[in-house]
């Protein structure tokens, strides 16, 4: 059965550890539903120089094929960070509110992500009757962190995040920030303390690094672990 995972995307750095995350569960067979703030917006933008339009989202201009990432120089830093040898998703053309998209380079049942829009709150993820195996925030900006550590239900992300934790259901948060005010640190206790799981952007050394990219798999694989989903995207400890 098809795993059904939400995706936040939020604005603070570190946006290619959701690429590469949406890039992994759709080859793993998730369903994601995905939704972007405009913050996030800004940094894929400055991070990745990934330009999206909000309102008229087209998934392929966030995760384009494997032809495309190979082809055009917008996602040259994306090509760099993450390898044209990983990629997994192949998007269609058209709206991604009315399409779906398929992975390209995976052999078994791929997944497809649903976009909704970050003030629609009719959205399904804004319900807790309808179901989703966990929910991830990557990156989570600070005040997405305050936001849902406050219940102030400000936005569908902050909403869907809110459902989560009512209704018991695994909500991962992924900050990437440095140092940490005691707000922030508090934000985090009080997240945790209802529910969540606090998941910083902190890789490991251990299982061996040598580019980029194995940093970035390491807190993707770890972010996996906690929703179940698997991957073989590290080595793990104790692991020949």
């Amino acid at each position: 059965m098809k795993r059904n995972i939400v995706v936040a995307i939020t604005g603070a750095s570190g946006v290619v550890y959701a690429i590469r995350l949406l890039d992994v569960l759709v080859a793993a067979g998730c369903d994601v539903q995905l939704s972007i703030s405009p913050a996030g917006q800004a940094v894929l933008r400055q991070e990745l120089g990934i330009e999206i339009d909000l309102a008229e989202f087209r998934l392929d201009s966030l995760l384009p094929t494997r032809k495309e990432l190979a082809a055009l120089a917008r996602f040259e830093k994306l090509r760099e960070l993450i390898g044209v040898d990983a990629w997994h998703i192949g998007a269609p053309s058209g709206s991604a509110m009315a399409a779906s998209s398929s992975a390209a380079a995976h052999s078994g049942v791929p997944g497809r992500v649903r976009y909704h829009h970050y003030q629609n709150f009719f959205a399904e993820m804004a319900s807790g009757s309808a179901l989703s195996d966990g929910m991830v925030v990557c990156p989570c900006s600070g005040g997405t962190l305050s936001a849902i550590a406050h219940g102030a239900s400000g936005n569908l992300i902050h909403r869907a995040a809110d459902v989560h934790l009512k209704e018991r259901r695994k909500l991962i948060l992924v900050p990437r920030e440095t140092p940490l005010s005691l707000v922030q640190l508090d934000n985090m206790r009080r997240a945790v303390e209802a529910g969540a799981v606090v998941l910083p952007a902190m890789p490991g050394f251990y299982q061996g690094v040598n580019s980029i990219r194995d940093l970035i798999d390491f807190v993707v694989a770890r972010i996996c672990d906690q929703l179940g989903v698997p991957q073989t995207l590290m080595k793990r400890w104790g692991d020949n």
